[in-house]
This record gives C-alpha cells, structure tokens and sequence, in this order.
C-alpha cells in the first residue's frame, strides 16, 4: 500500500509540475520517475531517459509541444539488432512501445558512429524533434519530423527525415543479413508497430534521438 501511495503522490506533483511549470523538475524527481518506469521488455537506460526528460522540459517550456503525453526516444549507442526504440506514456509512466529502428546506410552497419545534417548524406541525425502531421507517401502513412536544433538536426524537413514503415526493419531480415537494414536517414519501424507509434506520437510530441557524441552533449542547448 506504501508503494502504492508514493506511486500516486510522484504522479500528482510530476503532472502539476508539467502543467505549470515544467523547468521545476529536479534531478531527484527524474530519478524519481525513472525507477517507476515500467516497460514489457527493455528498458530504456537512465542517461538517455534523463536527458529526453531534460529537454522535453524545454520545449514544453517554449510552447513547442502540444503531446506532452508521450515522450519517444532512440538510443543509436545500441546495436541495430536490439529494440532502441521507446515510446513512454508519461501519464502512466509506462513504455507502451518497444521497437527496433533502422538507422541511415552511411551512418553506420550494425552500429550508427556517423551523423550528418547535410542533404543528400543518407546519415541519420541526432538531437530533438518535434513531431508533425501525418501523409501517405511511397512508404504508406509516414510522420513527419522537425528538427529543432540548429546545425544538428533542422535540415530534417528538408531532408525528408520522416518516420515511415520499412519490411527491412525485422528479425527475419536480420537473419538472412545479420543485422536490420538501413534508411537514408530515417528512423525506420517495422510494418507491425509503425502504424500505432505514429498514431500515438504524431501532432508536436517529443522525439530524442540519443548518441554520445561530445561535442553535442556539451552545446546542445536543450542538454545545458
């Protein structure tokens, strides 16, 4: 019953804090979320859940998210072949989504190293997005991605950094090639799940893309 209260407690202050003033989280109230967290399977690590917390709290602050129920996070740190992808209903504090996710061809094999926010590199991009609106396009319903950090990731419009469903994006590919394949800089989901991820995220939610690339992480202004 303790644990159950506590349980409450955290939530109502989380969701005054988020409604009212969402730079009041501190490190101990993160932490705090974070070890109620649940997921089905993976869990996302405490570095990247605190950092896509840290600046989930700046774009709620600056009006620029309107889903504030959902926070989506990447860890390209991870292998191509395990799930690292998380989509996290921060009402319930509960991973709805766990998935694979392609990365680009030219960032990487199994494992993303490179990043680019340049035309026509077919590397993925790291950092804060904003999702958009929804459209059909040659890979079905697809979502569109804003890049919000400049010089890192705000060509992604231009780019066509979008979220779309790939057949690539399997076990069954990753066993005939021993690893999933790869997008021209998009994070491409399985055909099973993207529908629903889409739907669950679209319309100016939080999307961190997680590589600890140094220099990112010491001039990202949602990180400092």
């Amino acid at each position: 019953m303790r644990i159950t209260l506590a349980f409450v407690v955290l939530f109502f202050v989380f969701n005054i804090c988020r409604g009212q003033n969402p730079n009041a989280y501190t490190v101990e109230q993160i932490d705090s979320l974070y070890h109620t967290l649940s997921s089905p399977s993976s869990m996302p690590s405490y570095k990247i859940f605190y950092e896509g917390m840290v600046g989930y709290e700046k774009l709620t602050s600056e009006d620029k998210i309107q889903n504030s129920r959902y926070l989506t996070l990447i860890d390209f740190s991870m292998s191509a072949n395990t799930k690292r992808l998380w989509v996290i209903d921060l009402d319930s504090m509960k991973v709805v989504t766990n998935s694979l996710v392609a990365h680009g061809r030219n960032s990487g094999d199994e494992y993303a190293a490179r990043f680019s926010n340049t035309m026509n590199s077919y590397m993925s991009s790291i950092g804060f997005f904003v999702t958009g609106q929804t459209y059909n396009g040659k890979h079905g319903e697809s979502l569109y991605l804003e890049g919000i950090e400049p010089g890192v990731n705000d060509n992604a419009r231009k780019r066509a950094i979008v979220i779309h469903a790939a057949d690539y994006v399997s076990r069954d590919f990753i066993k005939k090639y021993g690893r999933i394949g790869r997008s021209h800089g998009c994070p491409a989901l399985p055909p099973a799940v993207c529908s629903a991820v889409i739907d669950t995220i679209k319309d100016k939610s939080c999307l961190f893309i997680y590589y600890p690339d140094p220099d990112y992480l010491a001039n990202s202004t949602y990180l400092n």
